[in-house]
């Protein structure tokens, strides 16, 4: 596939700061309220019918960011331009909706009625559970012709049927007719998830936010869906935002890498590159603590003696926010937050090491 240049996603200093409740005596004492920053200043771009990824550990940000991008949460600063298909741009254009240049909405707005359905099917989500995210007591059927009918997409139940008929296909469950009727618990993990992404597809989006699509499921099922997801890629002409905290998986899959930290993209490029030549030190711990099937063979990267537990966001340290786990730590890194630069070949990081 040849290397997509075209702009879809443009994320500018992205912020999402959640605050944390005070008690009666922090409110009389005066106390000025604290926050939870979850996401603090990400920027990045992601170019059409490309896989790309946000890796990180456990807390932060990655999840939050991708909830914004499909807005199910709204940014506390920051801009989300999204590169509508030309459809919904006439009928947006025909709403009197802001855009930003020829053909870019900024996510962070507010949009009502028709506008916030039509921005809605462009950007879907796949979400990380299996079986919390369908409703037990619908059918299959039921499941998937529900967006439908909240879209206005279909004339009939016989036209909404057809589709959903599709999307089942697409996702290969078949014969379709066999799942129809049946309900989210006579699914293996495996089918659930494949239902999660027939219900993303029906709408059309250009963007899909995978939230660690494939954690819970079997190691041997997880080859299955990526390939799935990458096929429909490729005939759908997708674009996926993949969240995960598996470098593995990551490698895998994705075009390109954004490693997050305690709210922050320490390190961005490629996805070869990231993972064989990582220069920001909790990238090298993260590639260092994948497991080798084979013993025999050495550990390609050498180990960071990354040490104790990540901050809380409430609390941030200052300067850069891996001091106090760093071995390479400097007097420098304690004061001053270092910048995302690149070092060449699009591969940046946020390190004053480079």
């Amino acid at each position: 596939m040849s290397a997509p240049t075209k702009e879809l996603l443009v994320v500018e200093d992205l912020r999402k700061w959640f605050p944390v409740r005070r008690s009666l005596a922090d409110v009389l004492a005066g106390r000025e309220r604290r926050y939870v920053r979850a996401v603090d200043g990400v920027s990045f771009t992601v170019v059409c019918s490309e896989v790309f990824c946000l890796v990180g550990e456990s807390g932060c940000g990655k999840t939050t960011t991708g909830r914004l991008i499909v807005r199910a949460l709204r940014p506390t600063s920051g801009k989300m331009l999204y590169r509508v298909s030309e459809e919904v741009l006439d009928a947006l254009r025909a709403l009197h909706v802001r855009l930003e240049g020829d053909s870019f909405v900024d996510l962070a707005g507010r949009f009502r009625g028709k506008a916030d359905k039509l921005l809605r099917r462009e950007v879907q989500m796949i979400l990380q559970d299996p079986y919390g995210s369908l409703n037990p007591r619908q059918t299959i059927r039921d499941i998937l012709e529900e967006p439908l009918i909240i879209h206005g997409i279909g004339g009939s139940r016989d036209e909404r049927l057809e589709l959903v008929v599709k999307a089942l296909k697409d996702v290969k469950l078949t014969p379709p007719e066999e799942f129809l009727d049946r309900y989210p618990h006579q699914l293996s993990g495996g089918q659930r998830q494949r239902v999660n992404i027939a219900r993303a597809l029906l709408l059309k989006p250009k963007l899909i936010v995978a939230d660690e699509p494939v954690s819970m499921l079997d190691v041997s099922i997880r080859a299955e869906i990526l390939q799935l997801m990458l096929e429909l890629r490729d005939v759908k002409n997708l674009t996926y935002v993949f969240i995960t905290h598996d470098l593995a998986v990551a490698n895998n899959i994705c075009d390109r890498i954004a490693v997050m930290y305690l709210g922050k993209i320490v390190e961005l490029g490629p996805a070869t590159e990231v993972i064989r030549n990582p220069l920001h030190p909790y990238t090298k711990a993260l590639i260092a603590a994948i497991p080798e099937p084979d013993p025999r063979k050495g550990r390609a990267i050498k180990e960071v003696p990354i040490k104790g537990e990540v901050p809380n966001a409430v609390n941030v340290p200052p300067g850069c926010r891996l001091h106090p786990r760093c071995p390479y730590a400097e007097e420098r890194c304690r004061r001053e937050e270092p910048e995302l630069k690149d070092v060449g070949g699009g591969h940046l990081v946020a390190c004053h090491l480079y």
